[in-house]
């Protein structure tokens, strides 16, 4: 049986952290992205029959022979020596500087220290779960992925310096969007090129966008983050990617004779403001990358801006993320800035939320440039994406409504309030301008004041203004619900309006009106349309299918669903999927992908620290047995159900027993503890005396519920036990269709359908509770509120002087 995804990622960085002791993530990952690696190319590649399989294996070097190293003495000396370097001279594409040292006392420990590290750390991945020579399916490659969440937490963990090999992937994800490219207008001989390329990852995520096997090629400055690119391209089946170490702006390593490549896609995410990137430079740049102006000496992002735009073709597209201070700082970058912007290159630029990088809480932009008709192009669309994350620990993340919601915008060049605009060139040269690009001077990102009325708190009222202007919040609700506005107010004076109702009664008024109801069913009648057009592609799913190619095709589809939906945001409902993906649907795809659709039960073995295994049961996780009761046993259920309620009762009556006995001269005063053993006890000391009859009266009811408790659990268990072994034996019976039927519907629709519902709730709430809030607002006049004041001060007044204060 296939392992859940999210088992798997989670377990593996578990295993690893703890054997991480006091080593820095930052070190740590380099040995575990190694056996990642390693692990990987063995299972791919070392049984190969290709005639030259893209990563030679040499006899003795595969991860079998690592194992076979476990508790030698000589166990690091022996990876260096028999593993590490036979496949470094076997592959050009690799060198030794791409691995750690396993033989380094200072990070591993030494002698048996050492040795019982590396060996747990080989037992880690020998876990038949990470059994890769069943290769996943082709763009669902699961140890890919892997790498990439291993990094993210490794990034996450390093600190402030040590993060900057990662770009988070959702970054990533938009600058390969935003780009253009894809399968219509890329071929094999189409490259894309990362300047400070770190881990990949970015150069990857360009190369899933293009939907084939592109070109890449990427530089990037430190030594051990090139060999983790070249390790991550291989494991994302990219073996023949070229990742070349060095100083991209002091010594570029890709040219064509003495002038530097030029390519179809430039994306890069450079160190931000670095201090040195003129350190080794030649005056004047032999690559004339400088024409415009030379960068300041310690701010270097307008250098590897430079170095992006001289690499692109004539028609070429790129994007960099840079910090936000290139959009407005002065001097030589205004003047470089200036150039820009005239030469048309710019595209656009794109504002992103501040905390997302690891290494910096600054905020950041993306920078859209493209070379085709530049000189036609006559502004720069800006996004201001910097309210839209989550976040995520002790950083903010884009969520993926955030993320489609850029990429749309960006694509469509879609004027949007306080979000979207395209700027002119007019505008950016204005004097009051001067080519500062700085976002809020375009767009006004923050929300509408919400101001008093004057009148309204003199004389009281609603303004009319507060319900209807289109800036307003509640403009787009009487659009829908014209008649539930006209049942709710009235006009108290010109220009200012009454609840019709008391407060109490405003909500109920909402949700029972036609208006709101027809609103309710046009949005359930979308989601059914939606389940509708998608259905054959969740029973078409079947093994070996692609789980990423099924969540963007049905989200997709959900999305242009409620596109135009009134009152409801299609990114909000489109997040709901996502956020049920990740936690539940992803795992069970891949399970279906894996093993189709059968409905396996296991059962819960448990070993314990003596090494004793007890089972716990059963489970299923494509089908969790309270949808196979629901479905079938639901007699059997409700009868449960009704023993529970039962024994809740009794005990909630012993319960009140107790407590109403518990004083002084209580029946169960002097007790350290009740339980039967002592009220019996009590009971044969009262035995026939008259004077404790009420006592006697007592306890004895105190023991007739306990009885009936012990009578009702025992009842349930036997229930219980004998619905366990009922569903537990439906499973094999199941046919296909039943199964798809309980995941597709019980499983996955109900829960979307109650997050769809969730939405609607969450209208009626909030035009609720902006009523109230105006209604509460000016309720009482000042006038009555003067009036108020002086009456409570005569009476306080009054008090004083008869209590003799006199002033």
């Amino acid at each position: 049986m296939a392992l859940k995804k999210s088992d798997l990622y989670s377990s593996l960085w578990a295993s690893c952290d703890q054997l991480r002791g006091g080593m820095d993530a930052s070190q740590y990952k380099d040995y575990v992205l190694f056996m990642l690696f390693i692990k990987y190319i063995s299972d791919k590649y070392a049984d190969s029959d290709d005639f030259a399989p893209p990563v030679i294996i040499p006899p003795g070097a595969s991860f079998r022979d690592m194992i076979a190293l476990k508790g030698k003495s000589d166990i690091g000396d022996k990876i260096n020596k028999q593993i590490i370097a036979p496949l470094v001279d076997a592959n050009d594409r690799l060198s030794k500087s791409d691995f750690p040292d396993f033989n380094d006392p200072n990070r591993l420990g030494e002698g048996p220290a050492m040795v019982e590290r590396l060996s747990n750390l080989v037992s880690i991945f020998q876990k038949p779960e990470l059994d890769f020579s069943q290769n996943r399916a082709e763009h669902d490659d699961i140890l890919g992925d892997a790498y990439e969440y291993l990094m993210r937490h490794f990034a996450s963990e390093s600190g402030k310096s040590k993060g900057q090999f990662y770009t988070p992937s959702e970054v990533s994800r938009i600058i390969a969007k935003v780009i253009g490219i894809g399968p219509g207008n890329t071929t094999a001989r189409t490259i894309a090129y990362d300047p400070t390329c770190g881990s990949g990852s970015l150069l990857l995520k360009v190369a899933a966008e293009a939907g084939k096997h592109i070109t890449l090629e990427g530089q990037e400055k430190d030594v051990t983050t090139a060999g983790l690119a070249r390790m991550n391209m291989i494991l994302h089946d990219f073996p023949t990617a070229n990742i070349l170490s060095g100083n991209t702006l002091a010594a570029p390593k890709f040219k064509d004779g003495e002038s530097l490549r030029s390519y179809d896609y430039v994306v890069a995410n450079p160190p931000f403001s670095d201090k040195t990137w003129s350190t080794g430079l030649k005056s004047p740049d032999e690559f004339q990358r400088f024409a415009w102006g030379e960068p300041p000496a310690k701010q270097g992002d307008y250098a590897y801006l430079l170095h992006i735009i001289r690499s692109m073709k004539a028609g070429g597209k790129a994007a960099c993320i840079l910090p936000h201070g290139v959009l407005f700082r002065g001097n030589a970058e205004a003047a470089i800035r200036t150039q820009l912007v005239r030469s048309g290159i710019l595209k656009g630029i794109i504002g992103l939320p501040a905390n997302l990088f690891y290494g910096t809480g600054i905020p950041a932009c993306i920078l859209v440039l493209d070379k085709e008709n530049a000189t036609a192009r006559k502004g720069v669309f800006m996004i201001d994406a910097s309210k839209g994350f989550i976040k995520d620990g002790n950083k903010n993340r884009l969520r993926e409504q955030d993320i489609h919601r850029i990429v749309d915008t960006f694509s469509k060049q879609a004027d949007t309030p306080r979000y979207a605009r395209m700027v002119t060139f007019t505008e950016i040269a204005d004097a009051k301008n001067d080519f500062n690009l700085n976002l809020p001077r375009y767009i006004d990102s923050s929300a509408p004041e919400d101001l008093h009325d004057i009148s309204g708190h003199l004389a009281g009222g609603i303004p009319e203004r507060d319900l209807d202007d289109p800036d307003n919040a509640l403009a787009p609700y009487w659009l829908v619900l014209p008649g539930v506005r006209a049942a709710l107010f009235a006009t108290l004076r010109p220009g200012y309006l009454r609840l019709t109702l008391p407060l109490p009664e405003v909500k109920p008024a909402i949700l029972n009106h036609p208006e709101f109801t027809a609103f309710n069913a046009q949005a359930g009648a979308r989601f059914q349309h939606w389940r509708q057009t998608v259905s054959p592609q969740l029973t078409g799913f079947v093994q070996g299918g692609h789980p990423k190619a099924l969540i963007e095709s049905i989200a997709e589809a959900l999305l242009a669903t409620f596109r135009n939906a009134p009152l409801l945001d299609a990114y909000d409902i489109y997040q709901h999927l996502m956020d049920y993906w990740a936690e539940t649907m992803q795992d069970d795809a891949y399970l279906i992908a894996a093993d189709g659709w059968a409905a396996r039960t296991t059962r819960i073995v448990e070993t314990d620290k003596k090494g004793k295994a007890r089972d716990r049961g059963w489970t299923c996780e494509l089908i969790p047995k309270p949808l196979i009761v629901a479905r079938y046993f639901a007699k059997e259920q409700v009868a449960i159900d009704a023993l529970q309620a039962d024994l809740d009762a009794a005990q909630a009556s012993q319960t009140e027993l107790e407590e109403e006995e518990a004083g002084d001269d209580g029946v169960f005063a002097g007790y350290d503890s009740i339980t039967a053993l002592a009220v019996k006890e009590r009971i044969r000391e009262i035995g026939s005396d008259a004077d404790g009859a009420d006592e006697l009266a007592l306890l004895r009811q105190w023991l007739g519920l306990g009885t009936r408790i012990a009578v009702l659990k025992k009842q349930i268990r036997d229930a219980e036990a004998v619905l366990d072994a009922l569903a537990y034996e439906k499973y094999p019976s199941l046919t296909t269709a039943e199964i798809q039927s309980l995941v597709i519907d019980d499983k996955w629709m109900s829960t979307l359908a109650a997050t769809v519902q969730g939405e609607l709730d969450r209208v009626s709430q909030t035009l609720t509770g902006r009523l109230r809030e105006l209604a509460e607002r000016y309720a009482t006049p000042l006038p009555q509120l003067t009036d108020e004041v002086a009456t409570l001060a005569a009476r306080v007044e009054e008090h004083l002087r008869k209590m003799g204060a006199v002033w």
